[in-house]
């Protein structure tokens, strides 16, 4: 057992490895495969989170999709941040409407595993399968390692998410940055203006013409570019009489 235990740690640490094309739901889909292929029996897996006041799958290794309103071992996983396990849909009374709805999928036997995981919401990891009382005899330390390599990845692919994001947002105000400061150096050659009179021209011509002022910066970069800059200025009122009225 603790040569495949070994096995499996490398092979999840290996899922786990971010790319540059990889996002939050490639990297949870590509562990619930494999969480699929690693423990005996189950049939599939499946990643819930808390999302807008309500539970979404982040990822599931079929395209089956199980109703998460039902109150079942998945909603109090959630709710309580402990395991839940459904041993029998045929006679576990406990969920008697989440029983009835997986079983039309074919599945008898349910284990909800809360990440762990540093995220906030929280997230659980959903085991089904087709066998009844198929987890209650399932190693510990295999869906133990699961569970914990499952908590890293939410945790690692959300930080890989919201890092990408706080990049992408801070490339946009660098290019903006850049795009007013060109706008303003074009005022400022064509119209004499200093920096903080260029500045405040561009904001009126935003406000005036319900344009974001990073827009009208990029309009007579453009502008510019094509030979068109007069033209521009007219257009946005950007020229010296209508901005000194």
């Amino acid at each position: 057992m603790n040569s495949e235990m070994l096995t499996l740690a490398a092979e999840l640490a290996e899922v786990m490895r971010l790319v540059d094309d990889d996002d939050v739901a490639a990297v949870l889909e590509r562990f619930v495969r494999r969480a699929v292929r690693s423990i005996p029996g189950c049939d599939d897996a499946a990643i819930i989170t808390h999302s807008n006041g309500g539970l979404e799958i982040a990822a599931s290794a079929t395209e089956v999709r199980p109703n998460l309103l039902e109150p079942g071992p998945v909603v109090e996983a959630l709710a309580f941040r402990e395991p839940r396990r459904l041993d029998d849909t045929a006679t576990d009374q406990r969920w008697p409407a989440f029983s009835a709805q997986i079983a039309t999928e074919g599945y008898r036997s349910c284990l909800a595993l809360p990440l762990a995981s540093l995220s906030d919401p929280a997230a659980v990891l959903a085991l089904y399968s087709s066998t009844p009382d198929q987890f209650a005899e399932a190693s510990f330390d295999l869906v133990l390692l699961l569970a914990m390599n499952a908590g890293v990845a939410f945790d690692n692919a959300t930080l890989y998410h919201d890092s990408r994001k706080l990049i992408d947002h801070l490339r946009n105000a660098l290019r903006s940055r850049s795009l007013i400061g060109s706008a303003q150096g074009l005022l400022m050659h064509r119209n004499g203006f200093d920096t903080d009179s260029a500045f405040a021209a561009l904001r009126t011509a935003s406000q005036h013409n319900n344009i974001k002022l990073r827009d009208v910066a990029a309009r007579l970069v453009t502008a510019h570019e094509r030979g068109e800059l007069e033209s521009a200025i007219v257009q946005l009122g950007l020229s010296v009489e209508e901005v000194s009225d």
